[in-house]
């Protein structure tokens, strides 16, 4: 981007005319080769070459929304990595979190962050919750064609909706298919290799109405299953002290959860489980 500046230093006319809202907009338009979706790629697939991130849970509470990914990222059959953070907040009041190829993933959720930021700067107002999954979608979408070639990202996004009609009814979990089609779900609901397990754990133990710490715990029992059944999903590991990444999104903001607090909720899992397996 420097070579673009002139020799007095001055900012290049795109950055001072009158323009879009949308900060992948401004790029697609003054470097589009930076817009993950817009690399050129060699051709085959790539799928086995990269890390991929695994499984995400979110759920609604009486709150707001709790969102918990597991630590291990996979190259095929090996561990890549035992500490990836999957979940991240994206602006505020909303959480995303990524399944899939691991670079690309958390390089699109701060290019998402950056475009919450950009679009609340230029309007002087916040995205609505539907807005954001919306700009989440398009951007899966601009990377079809990496996806295709086995480097896919599919996100699960979450948040408070500060346009509620009632607190009751503010948490709200989307999720998205590789072409970028955005859906919004009922209660909770998971990606990634172990999300079949994890989605059937919580089918069975879910209810409306969780307080917070009701739903933390049971995102991090949900893990924990999908770990059980899944060996590209990393369970609490207690000699290395990596726990699940946890983050609420409520009324007061996003949260995410310490280390000890998470700490605590996992070596009681882990101690139940002892006694009794099947949870």
């Amino acid at each position: 981007m420097a070579a673009a500046f002139d020799p007095s230093g001055r900012l290049p006319d795109v950055f001072t005319n009158a323009g879009t809202s949308s900060f992948t907009q401004f790029l697609s338009q003054f470097a589009p080769e930076m817009l993950p979706g817009r690399r050129p790629l060699p051709p085959g697939t790539a799928a086995e070459l990269a890390p991929h991130a695994t499984t995400i849970v979110a759920l609604v509470s009486a709150d707001g929304v709790v969102m918990a990914g597991d630590r291990r990222a996979t190259m095929g059959n090996m561990i890549a990595q035992r500490d990836i953070e999957k979940v991240h907040p994206a602006d505020a009041y909303s959480l995303v979190g990524i399944a899939g190829s691991a670079s690309i993933g958390i390089e699109m959720i701060r290019l998402f962050q950056v475009e919450l930021e950009h679009y609340e700067k230029i309007e002087g107002a916040m995205l609505s919750l539907d807005g954001k999954a919306n700009y989440l979608a398009a951007m899966i979408r601009g990377n079809l064609g990496a996806a295709m070639q086995g480097l896919a990202v599919v996100p699960l996004f979450a948040g408070f909706d500060l346009a509620a009609s009632e607190p009751a009814k503010a948490g709200r979990i989307f999720s998205f298919d590789v072409t970028g089609g955005p859906y919004e779900e009922t209660g909770f609901d998971a990606v990634g290799s172990g999300s079949l397990f994890a989605k059937s754990a919580l089918k069975k133990r879910y209810r409306p109405g969780l307080s917070t710490a009701e739903t933390v715990r049971l995102a991090v029992e949900a893990l924990y299953d999908a770990a059980d059944d899944d060996t590209a999903t990393g369970g609490p590991d207690l000699t290395r002290k990596i726990y699940p990444v946890v983050m609420t999104a409520t009324a007061e903001g996003t949260h995410r959860l310490t280390e000890t607090e998470i700490a605590e909720i996992a070596q009681s899992v882990v101690t139940g489980r002892m006694e009794n397996p099947g949870g």
